[in-house]
Parts: C-alpha cells; structure tokens; sequence
C-alpha cells in the first residue's frame, strides 16, 4: 500500500494516524510541532491528535518542548520526537565485510561496527557473526573495540565463527531495540526474508535468514537486497521522484524509486540489474548467462580499465533510463567510492550521448554515500513512521 498524507480517524487505522503523527515530530527536529499543527497537516481531529500524542508521551516517544507564540490566544505547546526512546540496527552483510550501526529514532547513528566475514562459510557461521555484532551494538561495543578483536569471521576449518560468538539475549534484555535490518546481495524474497541463489553462492538457495536471525536475536528481523535498503534510505533522507540507485562493489545491482516508492516487483525480485546481457558472446557470468553487465564491469575493473568498466556501466543505465523514464540516476558501491570521478565522467557521457539522440534533457548523475547499513535500518523504522514503501 502506497503513503497516504492525510490522516484517517478510524479506530482500525489507529498505527496509521500515529504514524503520521510520528513522521511529522521527527521531521520537525528539535524546535517541536504543536498539536494544532499536527491537527492540520495530517487532516486529524485535534482530539485524535491530542488521544495520539498523550499515548506517545506515555510510552516515552514524545515529550513537550516549550511553548511557541500564537497569533491569538494563549501560547502553544510543542512536542518533540525523544529519539533515543527506540533504537534500530540495519546490517549491510556483503560477500566479504560486514558493516553494523546502532541508530536511533532520528535515524542518527550512535554505534558501528565493522568486520571481514566469508559470505561462503556457511549459514551457522554468518548467522552467528551478525547476532554478534548486533549484541555488540546493543550493548555499545563500538568502532574502537571491533577494530582492536575482530577476525575475519567464517575464515575457520570448522565452519564457525572464529573466537566463538555468544548467542544474543533475548528481547527482554535487549533495552529499546525495535528490531533488526539485513540488508545483502540478492537475488531473495523480501517478504519472506528467504534468500535464493546468491550471485556466487549458490548453497545459500531457500535458506530463511529472516527467520533463523530472528529466532537467535529474539527481536523482528527484516531482510531486504542491498540495493533496495540503499535506495529506501535515501528515499526517506528526502530523495524526491523517481531514481535508481546503481551499486558496484563486489557485485552490481539496482535498487528502484518509482514516485517515492521503492519498487519491488511482484516477486520483490526487481532490481537484478547487473544480469542484463548487453554482449551475447561475452565472458561467463557466475548466474549462468554470457555478457552480463556485472560480468563486463568486474572484468574492465579488475584489469584496471575504469573507463571501459563506466562505459559499460553507462550503456547499462541508459537502458534503466530508456525503460523506466527515470529522474536521476544515483552511483555508489566500494568500487565507485574508489574512483567517483571516473564514473560519473563515464556514465554522464553515455546518457549525455543517449539524451543528444532522442533531443530529450540528458538524466542527471550524482555519486550517493555509501549508508546500505543505515539504510537496513530504515527497514525496521520506516513502517514505524509510515514509510514502508517509502
């Protein structure tokens, strides 16, 4: 179901109406909203929005912040969004390194964490690093003591984590932690949180991760491509229409924004960018096919040849553009962070030649920060201000 802005005053849509009410403190910061604000921009009674906002003063969420001059009558009280009451941690677990934060409800981060892990290891092994790390977090182990004791985790003969990692508690004493956000390589079942045949990794096909991290860390798991959580991050940081998000690291893949909302596909299997052919006879890809994208790119980049891997990178986004009609088109990924100007140069050139062709304005390309772990967070606390298909 797409954002709705305006409020609804059912009993039945009651965590609708709060959300929007919680959407709006956290977007008024720290000067606060007051009630008949809130009244007006979400089309609420002022007493559904008065029943809300005691409710959330209540539960620690909210508090008052002062009193801000009306133009008649007696000052308003404004409220403001307390965002250390709930915390998240997002989880960007790649094929080779693992990135944790801690955020709180603002979306700021307050802990991180990074590790080498073996995506290859096996499931015991990395279901185990990430329980890891997320209890580290939440007990604000931070970068300073990962760095000083962390092992490339999974690299042991036995197939468990090196230096043995204790299983997390459970919900109880894990203190505010709303729940947890994984976001990794695809192609997987978002809605089920079930992974299907990794790029690379084939004996992760059909393994429930959402499930079998959410029975480890006792708190709800949320589990979503990597490219997707990017993309809902910067859609929720205020990245307006309709983008795509192109990240090459140790893969490639495409995270989509269409209208504001992040699109999935009826499978939730959309954004397999990397796997178009776009050279019939060209070298084997590891999904099986000839003259995949990703294929061309990691080979252009591994022999050095930047320029050739931005082209091809190009023609590739040219299409996305072609097919979709796209506002922006958004570069990121370890591999882009690495050379940014290379890249852009690359992929602007071969837009600004498909716009030259078709007398239509050229796209517009922008490097993106690397946040896949803040956006993993965003899985956990974006429904909790409305924001699901952000």
């Amino acid at each position: 179901m797409n954002r709705t802005n305006g409020g609804v005053n059912l009993l039945a849509l009651r965590s609708h109406n709060t959300a929007l009410v919680l959407d709006l403190l956290r977007g008024a910061g720290a000067g606060g909203i007051s009630r008949l604000e809130l009244a007006e921009r979400t089309g609420l009674t002022p007493q559904a929005v008065s029943k809300i906002t005691g409710r959330l003063r209540e539960a620690g969420l909210a508090v008052e912040a002062g009193h801000r001059a009306s133009t008649g009558g007696k000052p308003r009280t404004v409220l403001r969004l307390v965002p250390g009451a709930g915390h998240a941690v997002g989880v960007h677990l790649d094929r080779d390194a693992l990135r944790a934060v801690r955020v709180d409800l603002a979306g700021t981060v307050v802990g991180e964490r990074s590790v080498g892990v073996d995506l290859g290891a096996g499931a015991e092994a990395v279901v185990g690093a990430v329980a890891g790390e997320v209890e580290a977090l939440v007990r604000g182990v931070g970068v300073a003591e990962a760095e000083a004791g962390s092992e490339v985790l999974g690299s042991d003969a036995e197939g468990v984590v090196a230096g043995s990692v204790p299983s997390c508690p459970t919900a109880g004493s894990l203190p505010a932690l709303l729940g947890v956000g994984v976001a990794l390589p695809g192609p997987l079942d978002h809605a089920r949180g079930v992974l299907h045949r990794v790029t690379g990794f084939p004996e992760w096909d059909g393994f429930p991760l959402r499930d079998a991290l959410a029975r480890r860390l006792g708190v709800p798991v949320a589990v979503d491509k990597d490219t997707n959580a990017a993309a809902l991050g910067l859609a929720v940081a205020g990245e307006r229409g309709s983008f795509a998000y192109l990240h090459l690291g140790t893969g490639l893949g495409a995270g989509l924004v269409i209208g504001g909302t992040v699109h999935r596909g009826a499978r939730t299997g959309a954004g397999e960018f990397g796997h178009q052919v776009v050279q019939l006879d060209g070298p084997p890809c590891d999904c099986g096919d000839r003259g995949c994208v990703e294929a061309l790119c990691l080979a252009a980049v591994a022999r050095g040849d930047l320029a050739e891997a931005a082209r091809v990178l190009g023609i590739a986004a040219g299409n996305l553009v072609a097919l979709l009609d796209i506002d922006l088109v958004l570069l990121g990924g370890r591999t882009v962070a690495g050379a940014p100007d290379a890249f852009l140069r690359g992929v602007e050139a071969v837009l600004f030649e498909h716009a030259r062709r078709t007398g239509e304005e050229p796209v517009p390309v922008r490097a993106a920060p690397d946040e896949l772990a803040e956006g993993a967070a965003q899985l956990v606390l974006a429904p909790l201000f409305g924001r699901a298909d952000a």
